[in-house]
Order: structure tokens, then sequence, then C-alpha cells
């Protein structure tokens, strides 16, 4: 077959086929397009095999790139892994159960989640690590600390831009909410907030994390009507994770090295 660019050399062709590259934005094929053309010259490779090496790749680099991009959509304070977590320490959590929750199946039916337990048992650390399992799935995700959410939805209210900046929720696959029951909310944060989850309600997965026991949530509303309402919305199509335990940091504080004397603390002191 003649080449559409008879008069053109080798090295106008590679400019050519680089330029092209950089149009269609295949960033791999640009970087390693040559290094690969020699290694399958010297193996013999079919051209079908350099390209799907090629096709390989790329594919690879750009769901690197995606993954890269959810999870800075997510807006996760810092990372936690699944791996890193001290199950052991947490005789009520199951590992089998949240590493089958990680796979996603949750976020299909819409479901939620629903950490309860003391404060430093490692909550936000689990939550953090479904949302990072969740990214990688090619999920959208998005982590608000409880407090900040009824902040924003105060001033969009206020501001006259509330469905716009609640719309954006409607297009998740899930909604991470820590540290709800850390602060009292007002009368009007607390309706706004039950008014974005029942927008939500069989559509939205969350993730919500807790210090409070359901009976001390009206705590948080002080309306008892309006907590028993949030709490059947989330509970109705949800699992819920009861952490029991001594906290972590204080586990950790009891193993540091006594300054003083230079002995290990212990928990008998």
């Amino acid at each position: 077959m003649q080449s559409p660019h008879p008069n053109f050399k080798d090295q106008d062709h590679r400019a050519l086929l680089e330029a092209y590259l950089k149009a269609l934005n295949l960033t791999m094929f640009l970087e390693h397009y040559q290094a690969y053309a020699k290694d399958a010259m010297r193996s013999g490779q079919s051209p079908e095999r350099f390209l799907l090496a090629l096709c390989e790749a790329e594919t690879g680099h750009r769901d690197a790139q995606r993954i890269e991009r959810a999870i800075a959509q997510a807006k996760l304070p810092f990372v936690k892994e699944l791996s890193t977590y001290d199950f052991s320490a947490i005789e009520s959590i199951q590992k089998t159960r949240v590493l089958e929750l990680a796979q996603g199946g949750y976020m299909q039916r819409a479901e939620n989640l629903l950490l309860l337990g003391a404060p430093g048992l490692g909550k936000t650390h689990l939550a953090i690590g479904l949302a990072l399992a969740a990214c990688r799935q090619g999920k959208r995700v998005r982590f608000y600390r409880a407090a900040k959410l009824v902040d924003d939805l105060l001033v969009h209210q206020h501001n006259l831009s509330l469905s716009r900046f609640t719309a954006k929720f409607e297009r998740l696959d899930l909604l991470v909410l820590d540290e709800l029951g850390f602060f009292p909310v007002a009368q009007q944060g607390a309706q706004l907030l039950f008014q974005l989850c029942s927008d939500l309600y069989e559509r939205v997965s969350m993730i919500v994390t807790s210090n409070l026991r359901f009976g001390e949530w009206n705590q948080i509303f002080g309306d008892d009507k309006l907590t028993a309402a949030f709490i059947d919305r989330l509970t109705h199509k949800g699992y819920i994770l009861e952490f029991v335990g001594e906290s972590y940091r204080y586990r950790h504080r009891l193993e540091l090295p006594d300054t003083e004397n230079g002995e290990m603390r212990s928990e008998s002191r």
C-alpha cells in the first residue's frame, strides 16, 4: 500500500504521527510507541500485539487519572486505606463484612452505612477507606463533616442558591457524612440537612459516622419527630456497624514511653 505522503522521510512520518497522537490525547502512545516498536521488532511480535501493548498502557494510564480525579473530587481530609485498619482491636467489626461492603454492592442498591460508636475507634478511617474503594470503582463520591455541610446549606439558602447546591449531591453515588453529633445543629440547619437526606433517599448511598447512639440523636436535632424521621430514612435501607472498644488514641498513649522515668506506661498507672 502506497504511503499517503510518498515524499516524506521517516522523521517526517514520526513528526506527523506524534502530532496525531497529541491531537487524539493518546499520552501513553506518544510516550512509549518507539520503545514498544523496537521491542516488537526484536521479539518478532505481530503488529496487533504491538498495538495491544500500547492500548493496554493507554488504558491503564487513563484509569489511574480517572481514579486520581475521583479522589480529588471526593475532598477527603486525608487518605486512610482499609488495609491499615486494625480489625483485631475492634472485635465488633468483622473484616470480612467490611471488605464485602467495599465491593460496592450497597451503592448499586442506594443503601446506607451507619458507623456508630465512641470517639477514637476508627469510624472515620473505615468511612474514608470505603470512600476510596468507591472512587477506584469509578463512583462519584463526596466527603463532608456534618457541621460543615450544615453551614454550607445555610449559606446557600441565604444566598438563594440552595437548589443549585443540593442538585450536586443528587449526581453522587456516595455521600460520606462524618462526625454527625459532635456539634448540635440549629433547627433551621437540621431541617435543611433532613431535606437533603430525604432528597437522596433511595437514590444516593450515604455513609454516616456518629459518636452517639440513636437514642441520643435528639441532642443533634432537638426535635423528636425530625430525629425519628431522619433515623427512619437512614436505616430503612442500610447497615449498622457498631464500634465497641477502647480508643486507638488512648491505647497509643498508654504505649508511649514515660518521659519522666523512661519506663513504658501501663494500664495500671
